[in-house]
């Protein structure tokens, strides 16, 4: 299993480093420019996820759960969250973030602590663009994902998969 593992890896650093250009040579670290490939397709990833939810899963109709109505975008929403949470953690941590000495459960823990936030932020970002402003609600989390995306950079790389100084110096 090691070994697919370390198989599938190679072949996707391979893969984004065929997009990492002079152009982003210059300008971008690699570990950045890999971070941001992974997300940018976890991203894709989780939209196409809710599209299909939103559209033709729940028909853009409320759901009744017992005595709870959920709307539409948020039953997508909580229907994409786990697929797109373990692919995110595996890419981070073995593609974008792969440096880290954290143990796995330490990492997985913070992990999980840093989505809590981007479910909120996605949660009250959505609640406020589609309930309050009328958005659409696919454009809507694509507006939403900007800022979660934000958040979770800063907190993947400074608090998730952080190098310890003692151990890196």
């Amino acid at each position: 299993m090691r070994k697919l593992g370390n198989w599938t890896r190679r072949r996707i650093i391979q893969l984004i480093d065929l997009f990492y250009w002079p152009f982003f040579k210059r300008n971008i670290p690699e570990s950045v420019f890999r971070y941001f490939f992974c997300g940018s397709a976890n991203v894709l990833f989780d939209w196409f996820l809710f599209f299909v939810f939103y559209n033709f899963v729940f028909q853009k109709q409320l759901v009744h759960v017992s005595v709870v109505t959920i709307t539409p975008y948020i039953s997508a929403f909580i229907c994409t969250f786990p697929i797109t949470f373990v692919s995110g953690f595996l890419l981070s941590k073995y593609i974008s973030f792969n440096g880290s000495l954290l143990r796995v459960r330490v990492q997985f823990l913070r992990y999980f602590l840093v989505v809590v936030g981007c479910i909120l932020i996605n949660y009250f970002g959505l609640r406020l663009f589609v309930g309050e402003w009328n958005f659409y609600p696919t454009p809507a989390k694509m507006v939403v994902t900007l800022f979660t995306t934000l958040f979770s950079y800063v907190m993947q790389s400074n608090f998730t998969f952080k190098h310890h100084k003692s151990l890196t110096q």
